[in-house]
């Protein structure tokens, strides 16, 4: 039986992880004392829905949780330190810090410690979500109960409704530049001045000049596509900020 844990203390574990060459020991204590932390478990590093979905969005929304007086979002998994740190790197997740809780002691004592293995994954995480005060679990949002992976309410998204309602989020935002392109330059720099995240697509190096041709029906730079609307060139971006 899943467990919701809200009001309760955290467990207290020490988690065996690596930094660099060195092992070191991190306590639940030095993780959430003090600090309002936002935890999501999930199943496995480099698993498709943790990998493409659960982790990358709330890096994403790592700022916003921020502004809204969140101190720390963790990522806890039964996995070990060394599978944990490769992830993170694949992921580029630089708002993002990785517990490996490879003896699922942490998992056992949420109540979330289940038994995957049908998969070949032997005992793992329940994928869950919560946010901590001070050590204290504040609320908990826990997948239904049914077969398979489900992911529906332990997202960034809920996490950030629940926080505040109220808080804007990020626009996703792609600009495909070549290097060298002082307009490209001057697009990138207006949207950081206006505080706007955005993911280059490098023609060369990530993508083609078909590529933009088929996405946009243009062969110049920069593009720029904003929530799905495609903006234009460093002009047209210039006209949308004013």
């Amino acid at each position: 039986m899943l467990q919701d844990k809200t009001g309760q203390t955290v467990p207290q574990v020490t988690f065996r992880t690596r930094q660099g060459e060195q092992w070191q020991d991190v306590t639940s204590d030095e993780i959430f004392e003090g600090k309002t932390v936002v935890v999501f478990s999930l199943p496995g590093a480099f698993t498709p829905t943790c990998s493409s979905t659960h982790l990358p969005r709330y890096n994403e929304l790592a700022p916003v949780l921020f502004e809204n007086g969140v101190d720390d979002i963790v990522c806890i998994s039964v996995n070990d330190t060394f599978v944990m740190n490769a992830w993170l790197k694949d992921q580029e997740a630089e708002h993002i810090r990785v517990i490996p809780d490879g003896n699922g002691e942490f998992t056992d004592g949420m109540g979330m410690l289940v038994d995957k293995q049908e998969l070949g994954f032997g005992k793992r995480s329940w994928r869950y979500s919560m946010l901590v005060k001070d050590g204290i679990i504040d609320k908990m949002f826990i997948e239904p109960n049914k077969p398979g992976d489900p992911f529906e309410v332990s997202d960034a998204d809920t996490m950030l409704a629940h926080i505040n309602p109220l808080a804007a989020k990020p626009s996703a935002i792609t600009l495909f530049s070549k290097p060298g392109c002082p307009f490209c330059a001057r697009a990138k720099q207006m949207l950081l001045d206006h505080g706007m995240r955005y993911e280059e697509v490098i023609l060369g190096q990530d993508a083609t000049s078909i590529s933009l041709k088929a996405v946009s029906g243009r062969g110049t730079v920069p593009q720029i596509f904003i929530d799905g609307r495609h903006i234009g060139g460093s002009d047209e971006l210039a006209e949308y900020l004013a």
